[in-house]
């Protein structure tokens, strides 16, 4: 259940909700399979078997957000519209106008629906009361925007807002590749892309690659700024973070994963796992924003 990804948000300072609350509202929106005709479904599921909709331990939540999709191909259903429109053209001796052809690709549209494949997807959401977080394990801030509508529609009131820091990400990490190291108990690993500040087709990407030498240096001399930097924290968590704020490629190292005892049963590992995970992002999500010069505001 290791988070991959990580997109920060901020829950308002005096947010007051217990996780029974917030399971009880979430209830409102539970996860229904795709009726027949629906191409796409979505809602709050248990994320422990049996369990409430908001799993708690130790004061962290957990929400997962079960989305369903049937998969219809756009050049199936192009490919049997113009099989039918040239029937169509056959038997009334002329090429079928504008509406025909929009009714006809309804018509395919709705026969061939209900016998679509379908696929399932969950996204998972920590929530931090205390620290006053909402991190969503997501590659993107799009990937991320149905869990938050989902939240937003079913609970009665969620203040979140996207994380925002007083330095930019693209700048700070500059700054930490040009000074050869990063700030605090961040290292500086062995990926990272530069990119033109006038030209954002101008890209330069490392792999596994020593970051300390003369090219690296010149491309920083020319004006290029860091978008992705590979870090990592107190030699315990590796993550790639780029420029808008995105925590990706999440790894807890082997000294953390480690340290769950192979005697515990799934349930146990599902918690003991969650107490790490949770425990190392609570130290790692505020030392970042420290890094990045604190809170926007100093909010």
């Amino acid at each position: 259940m290791w988070f991959r990804n990580l997109q920060i948000y901020r829950l308002e300072p005096g947010w007051k909700m217990t996780a029974d609350q917030l399971a009880e509202q979430l209830t409102r929106l539970p996860f229904q399979p795709c009726g027949s005709q629906e191409p796409l479904s979505r809602g709050w599921i248990a994320p422990v078997a049996d369990g409430p909709f908001a799993h708690s331990l130790g004061g962290h939540w957990l929400l997962t957000l079960m989305v369903e999709q049937r998969l219809l191909p756009g050049s199936v259903v192009k490919q049997e519209v113009a099989e039918r429109a040239e029937l169509l053209e056959a038997q009334q001796g002329f090429k079928p106008g504008r509406k025909q052809l929009k009714d006809l690709r309804d018509a395919v549209v709705q026969e061939l629906m209900p016998r679509a494949f379908t696929k399932r997807r969950r996204t998972s959401g920590w929530i931090d009361p205390k620290g006053g977080w909402l991190v969503i394990d997501a590659a993107s801030r799009k990937g991320a925007e149905p869990f938050i509508e989902a939240l937003l529609k079913a609970a009665d009131s969620v203040p979140v807002t996207l994380l925002d820091t007083a330095n930019s990400p693209a700048a700070a990490m500059t700054g930490w590749l040009a000074d050869g190291d990063g700030p605090g108990a961040f290292g500086i690993d062995q990926d990272c892309e530069l990119r033109a500040v006038t030209d954002e087709k101008s890209a330069v990407r490392y792999v596994r690659h020593a970051l300390d030498g003369k090219d690296v240096r010149e491309h920083l001399g020319g004006g290029k700024q860091v978008t992705k930097l590979a870090l990592t924290y107190d030699d315990r968590v590796s993550f790639t973070l780029n420029d808008k704020l995105e925590v990706k490629r999440l790894d807890f190292l082997d000294v953390v994963r480690d340290s769950v005892p192979d005697s515990l049963d799934q349930a146990e590992r599902f918690d003991a796992d969650f107490a790490l995970m949770t425990g190392e992002l609570s130290r790692l999500i505020p030392a970042l924003i420290e890094a990045l010069g604190g809170l926007q505001g100093g909010k």
